[in-house]
């Protein structure tokens, strides 16, 4: 970890930039231009620059398609050869949580999930620390686990903390949320000697954000210090090379590597893509006109706001009186930057902020509800405003799940794109609040998100990464990839598929508004964001997303096996965590319409009672 301007990528001249790449990529071998870059070497680097490049000199620097095939084939190995299997030591088949989930499909689906833990936990073999030159993998000597799908490698976890754990992700952060993954492991072991020993790499990576990403904003007369996403690289993203370049085609030479640098930062952001970065500018309808950079991020402000509080009680524990002091300080002016820049009172929630224009984005996204879910207001009132915020953007009548915006852009990171980590962090911030109200909606989320999941995996035994809230909570689709996936791996126990079959009975029956019933064909609008999973998990993958387009296969190339995805992280740990929340009342029955403000307070009534009674 360094907080150092991060240099461009140069340890490897396969991996990050040259023209092997640009040839390889171009020719398009394989759908996914990460796939090329995420496979080892089977020889040396030199030797397999040698020769290319003499390949490369005897067809004119133009190798036909078919050779350059033979080449990769040659010199390349299959990706995912330099992992294995890792199962934790402290792994339980049958966690304690479990037994709290009262609905006996959602427990025996739990446990399904649960197991898929096992099937994401990697661990680097040997040879990926002998011979470091011949993987894109950065060497860690820790197990971890991986999201799933074509993200085999870790993300983000781990000083400037890189995007994810590959040479190519070092121009570039992810959102910093390593300090509340302490706070998370702090209160599960209570480990102070692990925080004494690691408190300064989690100074260090908040000191690369103020001196590498902070502006200045003038308000009134005074001026507020804030953080933005901003990569100041050029040059296309080696797992999205073909695209970028593609992309970059459109615009005058001279502009291409500043887009290049916005899509790197949109990648930075998590949110890779979406019409966030895209709104305010020239060109708000293509993916040309991203200016990630120019914008002052809700969530990432308020990430920072918790880290600083985190870090004030972490030195005060420790008995750092003056660093907590620092860190206390930090904290109050960020707060204070907040309610001055990013709130608006009138409207109820807080707003990402034009640094060109000069002005908020008051279009709605689950991000501009983050410092709800950090703690980060000092308004005591701010989570009734912020129900009312949802309840007047008719965010609560989607039955599927929060959508990510209210613009259908074609990018993944919009409407009807539905993803678990947003969801997540409204129905946490929701459930923080000390009003029945807020934590009734926040449950209600929460059963709606649950049904999605569960009837998805239902129909096809899988957790994907992303949900269509538009189209009865299918997988979602948008952006340059095909949608991420997690299978089980062989199909369900007997068991299992037995219960599936039985009827449905919700032994929690709530009321319901007939008149607000909302059917597969009623019209929606809506899409989805990931801010943050605290429990323990490292949420934040590399998800480049570029504009509406379907990629197909070459010409001349048949297309490869489909091959079965393990796991999507954070689908099923967001999924896992409400359960725990909630296992006590979640049913796997039909889905309920959501809920406006008559019919949520029929539903808050027989849970007032119950609550009562019980008592």
């Amino acid at each position: 970890m360094s907080t150092r301007k991060s240099q461009p990528c140069m340890r490897s001249e396969i991996y990050c930039h040259g023209e092997l790449l640009h040839q390889v990529q171009m020719a398009k071998l394989y759908q996914d231009d990460k796939q090329f870059v995420d496979m080892p070497l089977s020889i040396a680097p030199e030797q397999v620059l040698q020769t290319f490049t003499e390949l490369s000199r005897d067809h004119n620097h133009s190798i036909p398609r078919e050779q350059l095939q033979a080449f990769v084939q040659e010199h390349f190995q299959a990706k995912g050869q330099e992992l294995q299997p890792w199962t934790p030591a402290d792994w339980k088949d049958s966690p304690q949580f479990l037994q709290k989930i009262s609905d006996a499909k959602l427990r025996v689906w739990a446990g399904q999930l649960h197991q898929l833990w096992k099937k994401l936990g990697k661990k680097m073999k040997p040879e990926v620390l002998s011979h470091p030159e011949r993987f894109s993998l950065i060497y860690s000597e820790h197990p971890f686990i991986v999201p799933g799908g074509r993200f085999v490698e870790f993300y983000y976890c781990y000083g400037h903390v890189p995007n994810g754990g590959r040479v190519y992700y070092l121009q570039r952060s992810q959102p910093p949320l390593l300090t509340l993954m302490m706070d998370c492991y702090l209160t599960h072991t209570n480990d102070t000697t692990f925080l004494q020993e690691n408190i300064e790499t989690l100074a260090l990576e908040l000191d690369f954000w103020t001196k590498n990403r902070t502006v200045s904003v003038s308000l009134e007369g005074k001026n507020y210090l804030l953080n933005r996403y901003y990569v100041p690289y050029g040059g296309p993203r080696p797992e999205s090379y073909s695209k970028d370049t593609e992309l970059a085609d459109t615009l005058p030479e001279g502009d291409r590597e500043a887009l290049w640098a916005e899509l790197k930062a949109g990648a930075e952001s998590g949110w890779d893509f979406s019409s966030r970065w895209l709104i305010g500018g020239p060109n708000p309808n293509s993916l040309s006109g991203i200016r990630t950079s120019k914008l002052v991020p809700v969530d990432l402000n308020a990430f920072l706001c918790q880290a600083e509080e985190l870090m004030s009680k972490f030195y005060s524990r420790l008995g750092n009186d003056s660093q907590a002091t620092k860190y206390r300080t930090l904290r109050a002016q960020r707060l204070a930057a907040l309610n001055a820049v990013l709130w608006d009172e009138e409207t109820g929630a807080w707003f990402d902020y034009d640094l060109e224009n000069k002005k908020k984005n008051q279009d709605f996204y689950p991000s501009n509800l983050t410092p709800l879910w950090a703690g980060c207001f000092s308004d005591p009132g701010v989570a009734d405003k912020a129900l009312k915020y949802l309840e007047d953007s008719r965010i609560l009548t989607y039955q599927y799940g929060i959508p990510t915006s209210l613009q259908k852009t074609g990018q993944q990171w919009d409407f009807p794109n539905a993803w678990a980590p947003l969801q997540d962090l409204v129905i946490r911030g929701l459930a923080k609040a000390p009003l029945p109200r807020a934590q009734e909606v926040a449950f209600q989320l929460a059963q709606n998100w649950i049904r999605t999941n569960f009837d998805v995996y239902s129909q096809k035994s899988a957790m994907y990464e992303k949900y269509d809230i538009s189209n009865g909570g299918q997988p979602g689709g948008g952006g340059e990839y095909e949608v991420q996936v997690s299978r089980p791996g062989v199909g369900w126990p007997m068991p299992y598929r037995e219960l599936l079959g039985s009827a449905a009975h919700d032994p929690h029956p709530r009321p319901q508004c007939a008149h607000l019933h909302v059917g597969p064909g009623d019209e929606l609008t809506g899409a989805s964001y990931t801010a943050g999973v605290r429990q323990g998990q490292c949420p934040w993958g590399e998800s480049p997303q570029p504009p509406p387009r379907v990629w197909g296969f070459p010409r001349n190339r048949a297309p490869l096996p489909r091959l079965s995805q393990e796991g999507f992280g954070w689908t099923n740990g967001v999924v896992l965590m409400l359960l725990d929340r909630y296992g006590d009342r979640l049913t796997s029955g039909a889905q309920l319409a959501f809920l406006d403000p008559h019919c949520l307070a029929a539903t808050l009534l027989p849970s007032l009672l119950f609550s009562l009674l019980s008592r």
